[in-house]
């Protein structure tokens, strides 16, 4: 789910889509799916996904989702709070990109699941 006026979230969707996923994209609030889905305000972003079970909360690298889909840890899902320069769909030309964490969260826990500058693993 995402706004309908955000184009850092078409850039994600296209990431994911050039890393061979299926998606179906709707637009309309996030916030009410946000609440639903269990994800912290805290690690909140701009826009919300579910695959294989899990929530996937904002720019979320395709290599941190794929591992998450073979490892199948238990949590609700991954995280990358805010909007980090660099990331799937918020890469800037001239701006170095930034390094980042990818969250795994579940009701009652966090924890780094992996770290990531751009859309590499660091």
């Amino acid at each position: 789910m995402k706004d309908p006026t955000c184009g850092c979230c078409e850039k994600w969707i296209t990431h994911l889509r050039e890393e061979g996923f299926t998606v179906v994209v709707m637009d309309g609030p996030v916030t009410p799916l946000k609440v639903r889905l269990g994800v912290p305000r805290e690690l909140s972003s701009c826009h919300t996904a579910q695959v294989g079970g899990y929530v996937v909360e904002g720019h979320v690298p395709a290599g941190a989702i794929k591992r998450l889909l073979a490892e199948k840890p238990h949590g609700i899902g991954l995280a990358v709070p805010g909007m980090p320069a660099g990331s799937p769909g918020m890469e800037v030309e001239g701006m170095e990109p930034a390094t980042y964490e990818v969250v795994l969260f579940g009701p009652d826990s966090r924890s780094t699941f992996a770290r990531y500058r751009g859309s590499e693993v660091v």
